[in-house]
């Protein structure tokens, strides 16, 4: 059964909750110990530069942190996320969306928050994100998708990619 449709936000909507969950990711980064305050700051110019640009696949704060500042691992904050939370890993790549998905998913949305509902039944909906340390964007799914969500986490690179698959096919 596909993922529910996500009603779609204003523009300003998204640029705050992309603005939220990117903050609350960056916060629980150095709760965490992953990464410094000064290192998050830095990464927080750079962020405001994308997201300035627009860019959706550039606007990430794990993204700058990792692969721009290099200073922590994709691959340490996902162990982080099954280690101390307890949730599983998934890769998108072979992931194809029935019709009805496609039609229902905003975009915008899961660029925004870098995540992805990927499947459901009955009233458990799994969800992809590289983001499952925001609790903005927990937050934001749980209550848009109702019933129970089963997270998992997934790299930037299995989000993007999954993204611009199911934007560029066809209905």
């Amino acid at each position: 059964m596909p993922a529910p449709v996500v009603p779609a936000p204003s523009p300003a909507e998204i640029r705050s909750l992309l603005m939220r969950a990117n903050r609350l990711l960056g916060a629980s980064l150095v709760e965490a110990n992953l990464v410094t305050i000064d290192q998050l700051e830095s990464a927080n110019e750079k962020l405001l530069e994308l997201i300035a640009a627009g860019a959706p696949r550039q606007c990430t704060l794990l993204g700058v942190l990792a692969y721009d500042l290099k200073v922590v691992r994709e691959e340490d904050v996902l162990q982080h996320c099954v280690d101390e939370h307890g949730v599983g890993l998934i890769d998108l790549q072979a992931y194809e969306a029935a019709d009805e998905a496609r039609a229902g998913l905003n975009h915008s949305v899961c660029w925004a928050t870098w995540t992805l509902p990927f499947d459901r039944d009955e009233d458990f909906t799994m969800v992809a994100s590289a983001y499952y340390l925001s609790p903005a964007v927990r937050t934001f799914w749980e209550k848009q998708l109702g019933g129970h969500v089963i997270w998992y986490g997934a790299t930037l690179e299995s989000i993007a990619d999954t993204l611009e698959r199911l934007a560029s096919a066809k209905p």
